[in-house]
C-alpha cells in the first residue's frame, strides 16, 4: 500500500512503501464505510446508561453485557477510576444526553495494581515535567471500585446517582462480580 508519505523527489529512492497498524484500521474503516447504512440514532444511549470501564484490551464490553450499538455511553480510561474527566463525561451524558444509570466496571490483573504515584516522578525526571494527573494506582480492586462508586454518588454535577453499580469483571472467567459499596 502506498501513502503520501514518499521519499522527496530527486532522492532516488521509490515511493515509501508503509503498511502500519493505523494504515490497517484507516483500511478496514473504509472496508466499514462502503457497507455502512445510517442506524438514524441520535447521541442519546437508548438503555439511559453509561458504562466506565478499564481501557484494557481483554475487556470486550459490547459482548460481555450483551450490548447493541447505540445502548450505552462507554467512558474508558486506565483503571476505570472516577477523575474529574469521568465527572466531565457523565455529566454530559446525564445532563445533555438522558441517561440515568452508571455502572463502573474494574477488572482482575489490571495494570494499575502493579503501578504506584512513583511513576509520575519516574516521568517527571525522564521528560522534565510533572504530569498534572495523578496515576489512580491501587492495591485493592474491590476498595478502588468502592471508592469510585463514591465519588459519582458524591458529584454534584451528577443529578442521577441513585442507580449506580459497580463491577470487577474476571479477566479470565469474563464474569462479573457486583461490589457492595459498604
Amino acid at each position: 500500500m502506498t501513502t503520501s508519505a514518499s521519499v522527496p523527489a530527486g532522492s532516488g529512492s521509490a515511493t515509501v512503501d508503509r503498511d502500519t497498524v493505523t494504515d490497517r484500521l484507516v483500511d478496514a474503516n473504509e472496508q466499514y464505510a462502503n457497507a455502512f447504512v445510517d442506524p438514524g440514532m441520535d447521541a442519546r444511549p437508548v438503555l439511559r446508561v453509561a458504562v466506565v470501564a478499564c481501557m484494557d484490551a481483554r475487556l470486550d464490553l459490547h459482548a460481555a453485557l450483551g450490548l447493541e450499538l447505540g445502548d450505552c455511553h462507554t467512558v474508558r480510561n486506565a483503571g476505570g477510576v472516577v477523575t474529574d474527566d469521568v465527572i466531565r463525561s457523565l455529566t454530559v451524558s446525564q445532563r445533555a444526553l438522558g441517561t440515568r444509570s452508571v455502572v463502573l466496571i474494574h477488572h482482575t490483573n489490571c495494570g494499575l495494581e502493579s503501578l504506584t504515584e512513583e511513576f509520575r516522578h519516574e516521568l517527571e525526571m525522564e521528560v522534565g515535567q510533572r504530569p498534572a494527573w495523578a496515576v489512580e494506582a491501587f492495591r485493592d480492586v474491590d476498595q478502588d471500585v468502592r471508592q469510585s462508586m463514591q465519588r459519582v454518588r458524591t458529584s454534584p454535577f451528577l443529578p442521577h446517582t441513585d442507580d449506580v453499580r459497580g463491577f470487577v469483571f474476571d479477566v479470565k472467567t469474563g464474569l462479573l462480580r457486583e461490589i457492595d459499596p459498604a
